[in-house]
């Protein structure tokens, strides 16, 4: 069978405000089926009202939002989403396995119990995220790292079409951060055909794992491959940016601009 043609995520001529805040400004931007995309960008620059659109959980003032080729509401079962912060309570009483077998409702509906499918998904979805070790433990006593390794399971566990990851590294040290790199490149080197969409703050480590960055502050600075062209993120940041490489051994920094 033929791959899709259509775009995994498809934004034409968006807008959108908050009363009289306007959040976004006529953003254009498609990403591709098998694409691994980064969206940078200030605080308050929009990066998660895009997500939240691109989920159906807002509509535009303005423009189109096509998501798999169809509406976001029609495609949500279609899609994996990693959030900032963990959805429930750390002291939960749910095991790791438990957790990521959640992430197939949307596939199942809530009133079904999980079958066979849905356990092997979700047994698959361990597996990849190298954690089915923990199957077993309550996620109470998870590290950061290994919760966020978690919630990608769970959104793996969707078999989605279309990850979103709303800055999954936030609250993890250095060390995860890069495991976390690190685990979604593997994902795409096993050829799953799954686009990806993350939203994140690190810009330099981000260009080292991705195809595209979208650099989004209200309005799309940019819409680029990387590296980013000079100048570029004192645009988007409005001051002078330094890039800092986290690879072990001595620190280089990167003037831009």
């Amino acid at each position: 069978m033929n791959a899709p043609t259509t775009p995994a995520l498809d934004f034409e001529g968006v807008s959108l405000a908050f009363g009289n805040l306007p959040v976004l400004r006529d953003v254009t931007l498609q990403v591709g089926r098998d694409e691994f995309c980064a969206l940078i960008g200030p605080n308050g620059g929009g990066k998660s009202t895009l997500v939240k659109l691109a989920l159906g959980l807002l509509r535009p003032d303005a423009g189109r939002v096509s998501v798999l080729g169809t509406t976001p509401e029609q495609a949500r079962p279609r899609v994996g989403y990693v959030p900032q912060f963990a959805t429930f309570p750390r002291d939960f009483p749910i095991t790791v396995r438990e957790a990521v077998l959640h992430g197939r409702l949307g596939r199942r509906g809530w009133w079904r119990a999980p079958g066979g499918a849905d356990r092997q998904a979700a047994e698959a979805a361990l597996a990849a995220t190298e954690v089915a070790d923990l199957a077993a433990r309550p996620i109470a006593g998870l590290s950061g790292g290994q919760l966020q390794r978690v919630l990608i399971a769970r959104a793996l566990a969707t078999e989605p079409e279309l990850l979103l990851l709303d800055e999954p590294t936030a609250h993890v040290d250095s060390q995860a951060e890069h495991g976390l790199f690190e685990l979604l490149a593997l994902l795409r080197t096993r050829g799953s055909g799954m686009a990806i969409v993350m939203v994140s703050h690190d810009v330099g480590l981000v260009s080292r794992h991705v195809d595209r960055i979208a650099c989004l502050n209200r309005s799309l600075v940019c819409h680029s491959a990387v590296p980013l062209a000079p100048g570029v993120l004192e645009r988007l940041y409005g001051v002078p940016v330094r890039l800092v490489d986290h690879r072990h051994g001595p620190a280089h920094e990167e003037a831009i601009g």
